[in-house]
């Protein structure tokens, strides 16, 4: 297995780097926590190591070490693609180096191998009511997959602690070659009348998915290999991802980690939010019966800003700079939709917006982040339905949730067990400061 041979090849070199780390300088002080930073849901404090990607807040989101420019540049496509194959990327998530086309190659074919999805999820999915949302259809259908693990049985049977991760890897890979099928199957239950489209093995991931999503063309298959390309992963404290590395921690297996990552993801102040961004925009764009001039994108927003309320898409809790994944699918708007009126209204909404921002003085980040655009595009290749939009999310972060799951059991960390205390300990440990 490509994935396996390589992790291996680093595993010990990193599992000395952490042990030194603790060993030498466990004592170390990286951060003092504040009253404050306790009460707002622990804002900005260290939690965790994040090798596979790292936010910077001035230049944007790295996947090991790389930008996510060097990352388009770098990584092999396919032939007629001008964005990287999902295989690729994976592999560089998993195995911390950049893939030879041959090994980004073989990632895809081993995910075509592994992608039949087993008829009783898709029983399950269909028990749900037509009114249910289509995330918790998703999560259900992977949390189902978990009397299947790989990882469990070998547990049950007594397997090492420091082979944890060869099962773990394998389950991952399981679940990472399902997911699109599982995404669209619920899709196509759900919105076109449960008009299944069969994969077409002959496809990469990501156009595989746009062609059972009923989109062969050129263009989707594109924007699906950026789109999980810029979704995989963003650092390892995020709701989601944090959640999946926690359940994680206690040993559950990758369908229990992933199904709870997910759950996290589905909230309106995580991954919901860009279902919320596009929904804002068609509002935007209704209200002024098209395309709002940039006039009347001032008036909108001074309106919202006055009764109290956020401009969608705009800020981030990390980020000091416009997002590096806005630009990257700006740049694919303005190549291959720049007349599209929902397009257009958004690029209005970005010219307009952070100077209005910065004026008011309220907000540390007045700049569009990667929820400001992403259902624009999806909006003008049909697909309409915004509460899906998570789903889609969900389907490139479990790459990353898996990547950080694999490498947690391979450098054997603990389960995670921070403390709480109560207000009372709170205020008498402040009495006692002063």
């Amino acid at each position: 297995m490509i994935l396996e041979e390589r992790i291996e090849a680093n595993v010990m070199i990193w599992r000395e780097r952490m042990n030194r780390l603790i060993k030498e300088h466990g004592d170390f002080v990286i951060s003092n926590v504040t009253v404050a930073q306790i009460c707002s849901g622990i804002r900005g404090v260290p939690i965790q190591i994040s090798d596979i990607s790292y936010v910077e807040p001035e230049h944007g989101l790295r996947y090991r070490t790389y930008s996510i420019n060097e990352v388009l540049k770098l990584l092999p496509r396919l032939e007629g693609s001008d964005y990287p194959m999902t295989g690729g990327v994976y592999y560089l998530l998993m195995c911390n180096e950049i893939p030879t086309y041959a090994k980004a190659m073989e990632m895809e074919e081993e995910w075509r191998k592994r992608a039949s999805v087993p008829q009783y999820v898709y029983d399950i999915i269909n028990a749900f009511p037509d009114t249910a949302s289509p995330m918790s259809m998703f999560s259900a259908a992977i949390l189902s997959m978990s009397g299947q693990s790989k990882f469990y049985t070998a547990y049950e049977n007594g397997m090492s602690k420091d082979q944890y991760w060869h099962t773990m890897l394998d389950d991952s890979l399981d679940l990472t070659a399902r997911a699109p099928r599982i995404a669209a199957y619920i899709y196509n239950k759900k919105y076109k009348e449960n008009r299944q489209i069969p994969a077409d093995e002959e496809l990469d991931l990501a156009a595989n998915f746009a062609h059972m999503m009923g989109n062969d063309s050129h263009e989707y298959a594109e924007l699906m290999r950026l789109f999980m390309l810029l979704h995989m992963d963003h650092e390892n404290a995020n709701v989601s991802a944090h959640t999946a590395h926690l359940v994680g921690s206690a040993l559950s297996d990758i369908y229990l980690s992933c199904s709870a990552g997910l759950n996290g993801l589905a909230g309106p102040l995580h991954g919901l939010a860009n279902q919320e961004c596009c929904n804002w925009l068609i509002s935007l764009y209704n209200e002024y019966n098209g395309v709002p001039t940039q006039a009347q994108v001032r008036e909108h927003v001074e309106k919202t800003l006055a009764e109290g309320r956020v401009i969608p898409g705009y800020g981030h809790a990390v980020l000091r700079c416009i997002d590096p994944r806005f630009r990257a699918q700006m740049e694919f708007g303005k190549r291959y939709l720049p007349d599209d009126d929902l397009f257009r209204t958004a690029m209005n909404v970005f010219a307009v917006v952070p100077g209005i921002l910065k004026a008011a003085g309220k907000v540390s980040n007045p700049w569009p982040n990667v929820d400001a655009i992403t259902g624009t595009l999806q909006q003008h290749y049909g697909i309409k339905q915004t509460e899906f939009y998570t789903v889609l999310f969900g389907i490139s972060r479990i790459m990353g949730f898996t990547a950080h799951v694999v490498w947690a059991r391979a450098l054997g960390k603990p389960i995670e067990r921070p403390k709480a205390l109560t207000t009372r300990l709170l205020e008498a440990m402040i009495s006692d400061t002063y």
